[in-house]
This record gives C-alpha cells, structure tokens and sequence, in this order.
C-alpha cells in the first residue's frame, strides 16, 4: 500500500489533543509497541532499499503480545513509502529468517502511542519515545489514491499540522534519532 507520512515535533501534547478533541477527535487508549528495524547489507540512506520492521505491540498486560512484520520501502525521490504487513506467529524464527536473508538489525525504538482514525485512509498517532523524556511526536500516515499527487497529499498533511499550531516537521525516522 502507498502512503504518504509527515511527522512533527509536538510543542505541547496537551495543547495538541485538546485541539483535537475541540473538533470532536480523540486518541485510543494508550498502548506499547517496540520495533526492531533491519536493513540489507549496503544498505545506506537514499538508496530506496527495503527496510523489515518486527514489531511487537501490547495492548493491555494481561493480553498476550502481537508480533507484526513490516515491509517499509520509502521512495527517496517520490515522498511515497510502501507498506506492507504480515502477522507473525513464531518471532524467534522470523527474524532468524531476516538474518539468514542478509539482513542486520539497525536499529530499536519502543514507544508509548496512541491512534485515531481522521477519516478513510488517514491515521494520526501520538507517540512518546523511550529515552526521549518529555518529547512527543504526532505523525500522520494517509493512503495515497491511484491518481493522487504525491507533493499535494504531503501539502494537506503539513497544512493540517500547521491549522493545529504545529510547524516542526521531522523527517528522520525514529530509530535514527
């Protein structure tokens, strides 16, 4: 699937949600997710190689963990990440798979998030980093349509980030932070 993401640098998060709720939108309940993301060996910025994602989410405590591999593949000069995902059964095997692909772990980021659904195709969420006390990101993930502009969907994202008082837009991803 096609997406277009932007992420900002939340001045407040209160501010934030409460702007949010004002027009009648508000965040699921908090949950945990923590992801190991691998890439392929040569694997350098700007090259468009895939990146595997293993994710392992937690809703509640006394829920066991779902495990999810991600495909994300972001397009350096078109802005569109491609996104696919599998549930996994058996994460220990999975990854020793990813590793005898040739893969190598790059990176690992946990994170408190929180989610809600804008409208068909558009997801905002809310994450508070481990290890980044006090900080707070928004990003906003939509589905790109099959004749819908690229730079014009990433516009209406950063609009929308300005009209809610947000103007620091991160472009690196989390696990290089």
């Amino acid at each position: 699937m096609k997406k277009v993401i932007l992420k900002c640098r939340l001045q407040s998060r209160d501010t934030f949600e409460d702007k949010l709720s004002d027009i009648d939108l508000d965040f699921s309940a908090m949950y945990w997710q923590h992801d190991r993301v691998y890439v392929p060996r040569g694997y350098s910025k700007g090259m468009n190689y895939p990146r595997l994602v293993m994710r392992t989410e937690m809703n509640a405590v006394n829920e066991p963990p779902r495990f999810t591999l991600i495909l994300r593949r972001h397009i350096e000069d078109s802005g569109v990440d491609i996104v696919e995902t599998a549930p996994i059964e058996d994460y220990t095997n999975m990854v020793n798979i990813i590793l005898q692909l040739g893969f190598r772990l790059a990176g690992e980021v946990s994170r408190r998030r929180q989610d809600l659904i804008m409208g068909e195709g558009t997801k905002i969420y809310l994450d508070e980093i481990d290890g980044r006390p006090g900080e707070y990101f928004a990003k906003i993930e939509s589905d790109l349509g099959e004749n819908e502009s690229v730079a014009e969907a990433r516009n209406d994202l950063r609009k929308t980030f300005e009209t809610l008082g947000e103007y620091d837009i991160v472009e690196k991803p989390y696990f290089e932070m």
